[in-house]
């Protein structure tokens, strides 16, 4: 005992032999050195920048988890109500029959799939759609059609600008993505009253002609233009587990970062694999890398609505709830989506409900992204 007594002290008058010591030492808890990829803050965090250089972005991507969360979640309070998660519904109005080769998509006629063609629905099915999806809710209502452009579909468009008309006119943000659009044609939508055109870039541009070879990723990047030219909001984010690799999550992010005004909405999707497409047997992208990607975006586009889109049906609760506090500030709800699952309304409220979360209302009625203060021991509002 004398000696350990006097081995201790000596250690005690050289602390840096302490450590060593201790480390070794059966039950002592020991503090771990930083991660060296853990990222430096600045007084700047949680501002809009469109100057992120590629290696920022990927320093962020690469940090420990678990940090790179804190940080997201933090830079989401600065800028969102973190109580407040958007409900949006999507309705595919025409399937299949595109002439687009998308890997991944069941609507491409490239690739023999389930998915069988059909005509553009009807206006009144899709006012009840909406109506439904109001009620449950939503205050987005989205809809696609598999084209590749509006080329020749004169009367089709004009169904379409009807629609949004009359969705639009039940006070919810109406949300279209119909393949590339020129200039006049955006100016029409918004003049309808489209409050948000979805275009996904889908991945980097350099793993982009692995995916699709009959558009090219400044084919998408000019639709976003006359998109933002004619005052609608951007949606545009990417799909997850089209066989890229981190640094092609990191290129999408860093893409979308350096538009003059980042994307009102960037979804984050998770490929379903569909039979007799070329990525039906792609392996499941991980939760981690999800809750990577929706963390990095959250930091990189401080302002930006992330959507937690396809994919989402596969992941648990807990999962949901960790994406959430990543930063993911939207979900798709109700009957499906396109052409894949999707979360019935009310499992979704009642899971929003367990969480202390609460729908968001329409961005156009006025909606504040300020945090509201909260009186110690009132609970917050039912979701809406």
């Amino acid at each position: 005992m004398a000696a350990a007594s006097r081995t201790l002290a000596a250690l005690a008058r050289r602390p840096q032999a302490l450590a060593p010591a201790l480390r070794n030492a059966r039950g002592h808890a020991v503090a771990v050195d930083p991660h060296p990829a853990a990222p430096v803050r600045t007084a700047t965090e949680g501002a809009v920048r469109s100057d992120w250089t590629r290696d920022e972005v990927q320093k962020i991507f690469d940090a420990p988890l678990m940090e790179t969360i804190y940080r997201a979640a933090s830079v989401h309070r600065l800028n969102h109500d973190p109580s407040r998660i958007q409900l949006c519904t999507l309705m595919n109005i025409k399937t299949g029959g595109c002439t687009e080769d998308c890997k991944y998509c069941s609507q491409s006629s490239s690739y023999s799939t389930p998915t069988k063609a059909s005509r553009l629905v009807d206006i009144e099915p899709v006012l009840k759609a909406a109506r439904e999806a109001k009620a449950n809710g939503s205050t987005r209502f989205c809809m696609g059609a598999a084209w590749r452009d509006l080329a020749g579909r004169k009367s089709g468009f004009e169904k379409i600008l009807t629609m949004v008309k009359e969705v639009r006119a039940m006070d919810m943000e109406v949300c279209t993505t119909l393949g590339m659009l020129s200039p006049d044609q955006a100016r029409r939508l918004k003049e309808a009253g489209l409050s948000a055109y979805n275009h996904n870039l889908d991945t980097s541009r350099e793993f982009y002609p692995e995916v699709i070879t009959t558009r090219t990723y400044d084919e998408r990047l000019t639709t976003i233009q006359a998109v933002r030219e004619a005052g609608i909001s951007v949606c545009s984010g990417g799909i997850l587990g089209l066989g890229e690799k981190d640094e092609d999550r990191v290129g999408l992010i860093w893409e979308v970062s350096q538009m003059d005004e980042h994307p009102e909405s960037f979804p984050v999707n998770t490929l379903v694999p569909i039979p007799g497409t070329p990525l039906e047997g792609n392996d499941p992208v991980s939760h981690q890398t999800v809750l990577r990607t929706i963390a990095t975006a959250r930091i990189v586009l401080p302002k930006t609505i992330i959507r937690l889109a396809a994919g989402r049906h596969t992941f648990n609760e807990a999962e949901q709830a960790l994406a959430f506090m990543a930063g993911a500030n939207a979900i798709f709800t109700g009957e499906n989506m396109l052409t894949t699952p999707c979360s019935p309304w009310d499992e979704d409220k009642a899971m929003l409900g367990r969480w202390g979360l609460r729908g968001m209302r329409s961005f156009e009625d006025g909606e504040s992204t300020d945090v509201p203060s909260q009186q110690p021991g009132k609970q917050p509002e039912a979701t809406a």
